[in-house]
Formats: C-alpha cells, structure tokens, sequence
C-alpha cells in the first residue's frame, strides 16, 4: 500500500518512517511536515493510505480529511484520545494515540490492508452479480415524503414500538413507521444483521465487538442472547 505520512513534528515523522519501514506492505511515498504539502503529494500521486496528526499549524489533519473529495483510506496518529468520535465518524481506518507502539501500529495498518483487499474484491464482483444479489436503495416514508437511503448508508436501525429509526451519515435519524422484521425483509441479509429485538446493524459500519454489545460509532448496540450465535457466524465469515 502507497501511503504518506503528514506530521509537524521532526520525531513522530522518524517514528512513523521507521514504522512503515518494517512492514512489508506499506510503501512510504512522502512525509510531509502539514496539510499543505500533503495536498499536493495527493493530487500528483495514488496514495492507498493516509497517516496523519490531528492537531498541526494552520491546517489540522481533521481539515485536511474533510476536504479530500476522493478519501485515501487513512490512520490518525495524534496526543489527543479526545478527537476519537470525531475521527471515526469520519471512517477513520483507526485511531493511534501517542506514544505508538508498534504493535499497535502494525494492528491498524493490517486492518487497513485487510480493508483495501476487500474494496478490490468488490470491485472486482461482477456487475450483474451485485444488482441481483443485492438491492442498493430503498424508499421509506417519512412524515410526508417517501425519502430514497442508500443502503450503503445505512449504520444501525432502532425499533421504537410501532416506528423505526434509521440511522445514516446525517446528523438526524430517520423516523418510519414500520416494525423491525417488515424492515429486515427489506434489507438483504449479506450486509444486514439482526443483533437483537429492538436493533440491525450494518456489518460495514461496525467499529467493534465487545462481548455482548456492539460499537457503531459512538453508539453501544447490545447483541440478544437469541441473536448472538447467528450474529457471531456472519463476522467469522
């Protein structure tokens, strides 16, 4: 994997280098001292993989992500555990908080591999093989409109009695009325899975699994006694 590092301080770069160094997989392309320089290496070369600081002069790392229209997939390295929730909700591959060991290093760069060797397996599927497997959207009534979700988009849903909500990339859910099990049937069962009575959960969007709960963001779904067996089959396969 192509990647660069962007950081503004001399040791943190020598770290990362000699990180990167050691692992097969990665091809250190450039280090670049802040977001400036970064932009640049970005628009003239492919770059798989992004390692960047959050909290640098003028252009913070958080500002350099936001404004890729074409995100590489990236890994922040930062002092600060309070930028997190913001990171991931950027679909941060991971999260380092200095000082990195390389153990922890090596975790996230072989989640990052593991992630790009899907995207081309995806990429590789066949048209036809995905439209007919899969459906990409769907309509939902919403108040008064029948609004279109990509179900790509899709985090979590949450039942609420008789109503739904739909949780996406928006800052507000979505409200429907509609029980769990009609909306399930809607979904396709390769990317969806129900982990308990009142929750689906996308298994793309999933950060982590903690005994019995889910994390989605910064969200803790729990996983039903009922659910957990055909649950833990589909993300072991």
């Amino acid at each position: 994997m192509r990647c660069i590092i962007i950081d503004d301080e001399p040791l943190a770069l020598e770290l990362l280098e000699d990180f990167i160094s050691k692992v097969p997989f990665l091809e250190l392309i450039a280090t670049c001292s802040n977001g400036f320089e970064a932009t640049s290496v970005l628009q003239e070369q492919k770059i798989d993989l992004i390692f960047t600081d959050i909290e640098m002069p003028d252009f913070s790392g958080i500002d350099l992500i936001k404004s890729l229209d074409n995100k590489p997939m990236f890994i922040f390295t930062t002092a600060y555990s309070h930028y997190a929730v913001e990171g991931f909700n950027l679909n941060a591959i991971d999260y380092l908080v200095k000082p990195i060991p390389f153990h922890r290093f090596l975790k996230a760069a072989t989640r990052a591999q593991n992630f790009l060797k899907l995207k081309i397996e995806e990429e590789e599927t066949p048209v036809i093989n995905k439209q007919e497997n899969l459906p990409q959207f769907i309509f939902v009534k919403s108040e008064y409109e029948n609004l279109k979700i990509n179900l790509g988009d899709i985090k979590y849903i949450e039942s609420l009695k008789d109503y739904i909500k739909i949780y996406t990339h928006k800052d507000k859910p979505i409200l429907t009325l509609s029980s769990l099990k009609n909306f399930e049937e809607k979904l396709g069962k390769l990317n969806f899975v129900r982990v308990h009575k009142s929750f689906i959960v996308s298994l793309k969007h999933i950060y982590s699994v903690q005994r019995n709960r889910i994390i989605i963001d910064d969200k803790w779904i729990p996983i039903g006694l009922n659910y957990r067996e055909d649950f833990i089959n589909k993300i072991n396969n």
